[in-house]
């Protein structure tokens, strides 16, 4: 059984996690990385949710608030031997169920156009390609995706 955390930037194992995302994405991001990653400080996300099972830190995700009514989607990531066993939509949900108390309107993020895996695992659970938002607007690399909540 997995057990949901609720945490913020400060927790050690979604530290942890967010080192391994950076490994990953390193190799996935190739040239363009130094780019991505100014955006993925992780000192600013007071909203985080780390997924354990017995213990074990399985996979991490954050919300940031965008504008009035937009939460963004941050630093998802489950660990490779923890994925195809759910993880990932379960942290979405809760993030999802998060940003909901929190009143916020939609959920919007910013994902690699070679994440395939990421970009299935969005739309399968309702999320809609939107145009590029913010500083993405230019990226060529980035696959942008909003979901309105209910």
């Amino acid at each position: 059984m997995i057990t949901i955390v609720r945490t913020d930037f400060k927790n050690k194992d979604f530290i942890e996690l967010v080192n391994a995302l950076n490994t990953f994405l390193k190799v996935a991001d190739g040239e363009d990385h130094d780019f991505y990653n100014q955006y993925n400080n992780i000192d600013v996300l007071n909203q985080v949710v780390v997924v354990y099972k017995g213990g074990i830190p399985l996979g991490c995700g954050a919300i940031k608030k965008y504008d009035d009514e937009s939460i963004e989607i941050k630093r998802m990531f489950v660990s490779s031997e923890s994925r195809r066993m759910g993880v990932a939509i379960e942290i979405l949900k809760e993030l999802e169920l998060w940003s909901k108390e929190l009143g916020f309107k939609k959920c919007i993020l910013e994902t690699g156009i070679g994440l395939k895996n990421a970009i299935s695992l969005y739309q399968t659970n309702g999320y809609k390609s939107i145009p590029n938002y913010g500083q993405y607007e230019n990226a060529e690399n980035s696959v942008c995706f909003e979901k309105h909540l209910e």
